[in-house]
């Protein structure tokens, strides 16, 4: 795998488009690039926190068990994104499961290189901090949401927070790019099967949200805005 192949894959990722080739070099000696399949983990809760993952392509599911195995979804992770948001300068463990939903290629660095690399380089620090800014941001409004809104508003929340991390337009409706079961959908919020269930048929008869032939969800998110906004 030449250097070159990596500095290609290394762009891909926001963190890094904007480093010049110099900085990029420097990623490149401390990075390894990995490939998992469906349904393996790239690390498990508890897990000695080692290293930090780039991805280049694929979907990564992170979730917390409880002593009970009770699962809460943390994020639905995909092209670009890192992944733990936590662990640079400090020693410990991963703090949830990182589970591979879709072949992924993965770039690994380990955390002590990639903090040297981060004092080298102060512009990469800085686009560092606003990527966990923005993760702090996303966790405060989910709670905001779990204390303000009722359950169905909840699922269109959640459904509309879809449409921005993992969906692409497809006319005026938006195409999830991950399959969600209903399951991993309640999890994400702290609900039951049965109530997504139920609240996503509501839905479809509505004609706020369809399937289409390969199983993934089209989300009007338009018409799902007014169900909270208007």
């Amino acid at each position: 795998m030449t250097n070159s192949w990596v500095v290609e894959r290394l762009r891909s990722v926001p963190l890094f488009r904007e480093l010049s080739n110099e900085e990029l070099t420097s990623i490149v000696a401390i990075s390894q690039v990995r490939t998992y399949q469906p349904k393996s983990y790239v690390f498990m809760q508890g897990d000695l926190l080692e290293n930090v993952y780039f991805i280049h392509s694929g979907t990564i599911k992170i979730y917390k068990t409880d002593r009970n195995g009770k699962e809460q979804i943390v994020s639905i992770l995909q092209n670009g994104e890192m992944f733990p948001h936590i662990g640079f300068f400090r020693k410990g463990s991963y703090p949830a499961h990182a589970e591979v939903m879709e072949e992924s290629t993965l770039i690994v660095i380990p955390i002590k290189d990639f903090e040297e690399t981060l004092m080298l380089f102060p512009v990469l620090s800085i686009k560092l901090f606003r990527v966990m800014s923005e993760k702090i941001i996303d966790l405060q409004n989910r709670l905001e949401e779990q204390i303000l809104h009722n359950t169905y508003e909840q699922i269109v929340l959640l459904l509309l927070r879809l449409t921005k991390t993992n969906a692409l337009p497809q006319g005026k409706l938006y195409r999830l790019t991950t399959h969600l079961t209903n399951r991993e959908l309640a999890n994400m919020i702290g609900t039951s099967r049965e109530t997504v269930s139920r609240t996503l048929n509501q839905m479809k008869r509505k004609g706020l949200i369809l399937v289409d032939d390969d199983g993934y969800y089209l989300v009007d998110a338009e018409q799902l805005e007014k169900e909270i906004f208007m």
